[in-house]
C-alpha cells in the first residue's frame, strides 16, 4: 500500500504564494507521474501540473508563468510552488501519483487526502 501526504495549504492574499509537498511512502518500486490536481466547490477536478520520473513538466493554461512543479525522486515527493495568486486559484488541490508496486507487474493510482488553498483578502 501506498499513502500520499500533502503539505503547505492555506489563507494567502491575491499575489501571494504558497507551496504545496506530497510525499510517497510505502511500497514504492518506481513513480511514473506525480500530479498537482485541484477542485473548486460545483466544478470538476482538474489537472493542474504534471511531472514524469525522467522531469518532464507540463502545466495548464491557467497557471502557466506562475506555478512550477518539482520532484524529489530520491525523496517520492513533488512539489508545487504557486506565485502570483489569484482567487480563482481557491480550491482544494490533491496530489497524483501513479506507482509501480511490488512485485512489479502493476501499475496503481494513488491520491492525497487534499489540502485547502484560499486566495482572498
Amino acid at each position: 500500500q501506498v499513502q500520499l501526504v500533502e503539505s503547505g495549504g492555506g489563507l494567502v492574499e491575491p499575489g501571494g504564494s504558497l507551496r504545496l509537498s506530497c510525499a510517497a511512502s510505502g511500497s514504492i518500486l518506481s513513480i511514473a507521474s506525480m500530479d498537482w490536481y485541484r477542485q473548486s466547490p460545483g466544478k470538476e477536478r482538474e489537472l493542474v501540473a504534471q511531472s514524469s520520473s525522467g522531469g518532464r513538466t507540463d502545466y495548464t493554461n491557467s497557471v502557466k508563468g506562475r506555478f512550477t512543479i518539482s520532484r524529489d525522486n530520491a525523496k517520492n515527493t513533488v512539489y508545487l510552488q504557486m506565485n502570483s495568486l489569484k482567487p480563482e486559484d481557491t480550491a482544494v488541490y490533491y496530489c497524483y501519483a501513479y506507482v509501480l508496486e511490488p512485485p512489479g507487474s502493476s501499475w496503481s493510482d494513488y491520491w492525497g487526502q487534499g489540502t485547502q488553498i484560499i486566495v482572498s483578502s
